[in-house]
């Protein structure tokens, strides 16, 4: 049953995201709020979609924490599920993302109406200081900008891979960043169609203030980001040990607590 019921979804999904884009052409006539209250509705329906397809919630913690104005986004990328399931949670944000994606017909064409920041991941150092340099303007504009600190999708429980470049992001802004612990990959796992039942712990971290070294705020971000997801799958797994099959193995493997070297 639950192979078809994630097929179904699956399907409604990509027919949702289809139709939602070519009823918003319109919209392009208009600026990005326009193109982001789009964006926001297929979040929503995609939920709605996920919970009474598949029966697959999610609970968001935390929420008082998120800051006003401008700041960054770190959530931990696990699936494609949270580049849609966060968008309520910003006002008037921004993704770094390969520039690839905006040569897809119509999608690639909300992006850029949505002045996200597209880059050349192949041009190395050049790349990096691109995407500084159009965050700081992004976050001086009291816009909120989204990173995922591990660059890539990861299964739950993996060993820690973050990248440098959130780093750099949150010197260049001098702005909070709003860590984001989450499971989604649980339940929804990368690379397979399947959609499991259950809830999608989702938790929004104390933010890190601006103003730490670089070092510093890389081990802070990856210490509360771990120990938080951690927690998160640990709870779960209690509610559900099934879902073991959906954790990386390095999980089980280690003490389940996160701690840095320094």
């Amino acid at each position: 049953m639950i192979w078809l019921r994630s097929a179904i979804f699956n399907l409604l999904f990509y027919i949702n995201l289809i139709v939602l884009m070519l009823a918003g052409l319109p919209m392009m006539l208009f600026g990005r709020k326009a193109i982001f209250w789009l964006a926001k509705t297929w979040g929503r329906t995609s939920l709605f979609l996920l919970k009474v397809i598949c029966g697959t919630s999610v609970e968001y913690r935390g929420t008082e924490r998120i800051p006003h104005g401008a700041f960054i986004i770190a959530p931990k990328h696990q699936s494609i599920w949270e580049t849609f399931a966060l968008l309520d949670y910003a006002e008037d944000f921004s993704f770094i993302l390969k520039r690839e994606l905006t040569w897809i017909p119509f999608f690639g064409w909300y992006l850029i109406k949505a002045e996200q920041i597209s880059i050349n991941r192949g041009s190395g150092r050049a790349a990096l200081a691109e995407a500084m340099e159009k965050s700081a303007a992004i976050t001086a504009q009291g816009r909120q900008m989204f990173i995922f600190p591990e660059g890539t999708r990861r299964p739950p429980g993996a060993e820690p891979a973050y990248k440098f470049g959130v780093a750099h992001l949150y010197d260049a802004c001098k702005v909070p960043c709003l860590p984001v612990a989450l499971n989604a990959g649980m339940f929804w796992p990368r690379r397979t169609f399947l959609r499991r039942p259950g809830k999608i712990l989702v938790e929004f971290l104390e933010p890190i203030g601006p103003g730490l070294g670089k070092d510093e705020f890389f081990l802070e971000l990856q210490n509360r980001l771990e120990n938080a997801t951690t927690k998160l799958i640990n709870e779960s797994l209690a509610a559900d040990p099934s879902l073991r099959a959906a954790v990386d193995p390095y999980f089980f493997s280690s003490d389940n607590v996160w701690k840095s070297k320094a």
